[in-house]
């Protein structure tokens, strides 16, 4: 799996949270906390509306489709780093899964709003560069990264 390699750069900020199944609020708080600290930071509007979305919808990934899963925000000078690790079933074709529309969603979470298929097409929007690596059966590791000198930058 992979891991987080911020290069020699000391981390500014770093933020954990644990995500269970079908825990909705989770993704919601993670998400609003994120936002907050990377104001708080200083950080240009379009990067933290953008690492706000991608760990909105990495954490609604793993509420929907996995059993647990961790996810981790690094801020380091140069960019947000933003690594969610899921156990659950994996993600058999990757290449599919980043389709606007594509969804293996169960029926219940479709019918309450979610799972339309736009998480992970929505992460790779927001990301200046994304890497997703998974394991049937085992789970998957998604990191995303926000270059700040060209999506957002420190005030």
């Amino acid at each position: 799996m992979i891991g987080c390699s911020t290069g020699n750069s000391e981390p500014r900020l770093q933020l954990e949270y644990q995500i269970n199944e079908r825990d909705f609020l989770s993704a919601g708080e993670s998400a609003s906390k994120t936002k907050k600290a990377l104001q708080q930071l200083g950080l240009k509007a379009e990067a933290v509306k953008n690492a706000a979305i991608i760990v909105y919808e990495a954490a609604m990934n793993v509420v929907i489709h996995a059993t647990s899963g961790r996810l981790k925000v690094v801020i380091v000078p140069d960019e947000v780093v933003i690594i969610a690790e899921d156990v659950g079933p994996g993600i058999p074709d990757i290449e599919l899964a980043m389709q606007e529309g594509y969804s293996t969603a169960p029926h219940e979470v479709r019918e309450m709003g979610f799972g339309a298929g736009m998480g992970l097409p929505n992460i790779d929007r927001c990301s200046d560069k994304l890497t997703i690596k998974s394991e049937l059966g085992v789970g998957t590791v998604l990191e995303a990264r926000i270059h700040l000198g060209q999506k957002g930058s420190p005030a």
